[in-house]
């Protein structure tokens, strides 16, 4: 599966963005989906994912209540929907999957086989 990321943006502190996040090659209704983040300066960093069987979602801490992550089988597209953004959330955000991993709130980078390139996000104060 091929991934692609898009949406990111300047957004003001507060604000909101969507990403998404498009697959081709593949159905992304088949794959766990995953979004990661990283910052300048430090590691990536594993944001949400939705799982294939169930829809089971997880997040990490930092972004419980003002993150979702959701998927559109029929469009095959994941998105992830962020609100309340703050400056500690810009990073190059990117979308990650798997076919065979059922996701959990580890949220490992090495779990995923496919990944898309970054989108910038960028939160100004």
């Amino acid at each position: 599966v091929q991934l692609q990321a898009s949406g990111g943006g300047l957004v003001q502190a507060g604000g909101s963005l969507r990403l998404s996040c498009a697959a081709s090659g593949s159905t992304l209704n088949h794959h766990a989906i995953a979004w990661f983040r990283q910052a300048p300066g430090k590691e990536r960093e594993g944001v949400s994912c939705i799982n294939r069987s169930d829809g089971s979602t997880y997040y990490a801490d930092s972004v419980k209540g003002r993150f979702a992550i959701s998927r559109d089988n029929a469009k095959n597209m994941v998105y992830l929907q962020m609100n309340s953004l703050k400056p500690e959330d810009a990073a190059v955000y990117y979308c990650a999957s798997d076919p065979d991993l059922y996701c959990d709130d580890h949220l490992s980078l090495g779990d995923y086989t496919s990944w898309g390139q970054g989108t910038l996000v960028t939160v100004s104060s």
